[in-house]
């Protein structure tokens, strides 16, 4: 330390620091581990081996916890083929970084970032009182009534269809933040959408605009059991009640679509876990934000570093290592949303997914046909719009009676990545299927009136041998679907 008596600073030894720079081969090693998320069948072999280590994920914690070890956790500048970046080597560091940096004011708007690089937009974060977001005691009906809706929605071997099922869901989503009235108002949906992805400052205010229009009709006069008649309830102005509605809006979406198809595929095989660990685990494993790139307008310091004006802060807290010493990734409190710290709309996301995969699991067991899961070996990546998730009714559920003649057809399932047992479950559902349709015709069969004349005796014996057709070919699918599983 150098002495104020030989010319020098008394200061210099508590002056803010620069933060480190990573080395050649480590920013070699990062780049290559991000360019490699564009190439998905490299992780093939290294699955196949059981040597997770050597996934493009593996390699990427791998390398940041080597970094965290060597930077005694201090956050590292990395250079990659899509920016530089500094990034914060535990999920607590992000957080503290961040939510200092917020507190300062001195951040832009944040963007996603993909495991190959690319950004896109956040749905802009907005504070709200978890006293206002917090559903009452109408979330459960809510859940199992759009969750029915869904499973009647099924092809006719028992898969979900994505379009239906993200339809049921953001119909739910509208009806819980914004009142049963909006539960058919799609354009609601989908002018946030266009909002949270619009490029360049003119087409976002105008998007901003229309969004505030659209929410008008629902902040007028509100639902009191929506999250607008709360806000309404608690004085928030216009502006802030619109942007609380969006916001909400778009996290509640994404959790109810993509986060509990997860959740149930992660359900179908480990089914002993309650739907609360379930969610937590596919949004540990799998963020809606994985990544969020945080751009400085404004130098500030934080835990003696000093953090330069344009720098690109790399919030990745689903890539870091966890510092407990768990295999995954490390829990981020707002995996639902670019902000750090807590977000009243993330937790309602969070409580919705848990209500939906309860009312689902309630009434149909979850089967993933594709892609291909294993206990304690789950993918690095899990598509939520590639998952083929079947539902199989649980023995004594309810009936109706009605003729299932009108249900959707079965589509064929794609061959490649198939196991014989994820053919053997959808044959097996099949078989339920001609089961039902078998006791349904025979109950309409049996209804009054058919033998009033003789034209409705030969239909009803018409629908009797087809009862007894689709109950000798539900027993032949039935042994096929042993054969399949064993």
């Amino acid at each position: 330390m150098t002495s104020s008596r030989d010319g020098g600073d008394p200061t210099a030894s508590t002056a803010p620091r620069v933060p480190h720079a990573a080395w050649a081969l480590e920013n070699a090693v990062f780049s290559a581990a991000m360019v490699a998320q564009r190439l998905p069948w490299t992780d093939a072999a290294a699955r196949a081996l059981g040597l997770e280590a050597l996934t493009r994920e593996g390699v990427r914690r791998a390398l940041l916890e080597h970094l965290r070890r060597t930077r005694s956790g201090s956050p590292v500048r990395l250079r990659t083929p899509f920016g530089s970046f500094l990034v914060a080597l535990t999920p607590a560091a992000s957080e503290s970084l961040l939510v200092r940096a917020g507190e300062d004011r001195v951040l832009e708007p944040p963007a996603g970032l993909t495991g190959a690089g690319q950004r896109y937009g956040l749905s802009p974060h907005t504070a709200l009182a978890w006293e206002t977001a917090a559903p009452g005691g109408e979330l459960p009906a809510l859940a199992a009534r759009y969750v029915d809706e869904a499973v009647e929605g099924r092809r006719g071997d028992g898969t979900l269809e994505w379009q239906a099922w993200s339809r049921a869901m953001a119909a739910l989503a509208r009806h819980l933040v914004a009142g049963e009235a909006a539960a058919e108002d799609t354009l609601l949906s989908e002018i946030v959408t266009r909002a949270v992805a619009a490029d360049g400052p003119g087409a976002r205010t105008d998007l901003e605009a229309a969004l505030r229009r659209r929410t008008a009709r629902y902040l007028e006069d509100p639902a009191p059991d929506s999250l607008a008649g709360r806000l309404v309830a608690a004085g928030a102005c216009a502006d802030t009640a619109a942007a609380a509605v969006a916001h909400a809006l778009a996290l509640v979406s994404e959790a109810a679509t993509a986060t509990t198809l997860q959740a149930l595929a992660l359900h179908s095989v480990e089914p002993e876990a309650s739907p609360e660990e379930t969610v937590a685990r596919a949004l540990r494993h799998y963020p809606p934000v994985a990544a969020a790139v945080h751009r400085v307008r404004t130098p500030f310091v934080w835990e003696g570093l000093d953090i330069a004006a344009g720098t690109e802060i790399l919030c990745a807290p689903g890539w870091l290592p966890d510092p407990k010493g768990g295999a995954g990734p490390g829990i981020w409190p707002s995996a639902l949303c670019g902000a750090p710290g807590a977000c009243a709309a993330s937790r309602l996301g969070v409580l919705v997914a848990e209500e939906l995969l309860r009312a689902v699991t309630a009434v149909a067991r979850p089967f993933v046909v594709s892609p291909r899961l294993v206990a304690g070996r789950l993918p690095g990546t899990l598509e939520a719009r590639s998952l083929l998730v079947s539902l199989r009714e649980l023995p004594g559920g309810r009936g109706d009676g009605r003729v299932t003649v009108g249900r959707p057809a079965a589509l064929p399932v794609p061959v490649r990545g198939c196991a014989p047992a994820s053919y053997g479950a959808l044959a097996q559902t099949s078989a339920d299927r001609l089961a039902e349709h078998a006791v349904s015709l025979a109950a309409c069969a049996g209804a009054e009136g058919w033998d009033r004349d003789e034209a409705g005796e030969s239909f009803r014996m018409v629908l009797l041998d087809h009862a007894g057709r689709c109950e000798r070919a539900a027993a032949g699918v039935r042994k096929a679907a042993t054969r399949l599983a064993d």
